[in-house]
């Protein structure tokens, strides 16, 4: 039985998602500028933006089962940068695949996988914290 507080919870953890998903479509697709006055323009950008952003997180999903690791790895931002290099690369004749392009180890220059942070340490808020150990008191 779903309680009324694990959906607001549920919501509220994905209410980023939906910012990220703006930011995105507002700074990197271009949606923020309007390219037209009328109904019907501002319609087919709005819906032409929203369809390629779907496409490009269709396509980094595709990326994150290639290459096993879970979405969040994978940087929508430099997947939407490295589509010219795909492009380029099937000009010349090089790639077919945009999957296999991306997920190659020669193309990990690109930055579609975002590397990983440090753990953030734990903040001590005892009143008289301890020193660090140094290596003198080891030995």
């Amino acid at each position: 039985m779903f309680y009324l507080r694990d959906v607001v919870a549920d919501l509220y953890r994905r209410r980023w998602r939906i910012e990220d998903a703006f930011h995105i479509v507002k700074r990197l697709l271009g949606l923020s500028y309007l390219w037209t006055g009328s109904i019907n323009g501002i319609k087919l950008q709005v819906w032409a933006t929203w369809l390629f952003y779907a496409v490009l997180v269709d396509l980094g999903d595709a990326i994150a089962d290639e290459l096993s690791l879970p979405f969040d790895r994978i940087s929508l931002e430099m997947l939407y940068r490295g589509l010219y290099h795909f492009s380029v690369a099937y000009d010349k004749g090089k790639a077919t695949d945009p999957v296999k392009y991306f997920a190659a180890k020669e193309n990990q220059d690109l930055g579609v996988v975002k590397a990983l942070r440090k753990p953030v340490p734990k903040l001590d808020l005892s009143p008289f914290p301890l020193p660090p150990l140094t290596n003198a008191q080891f030995a």
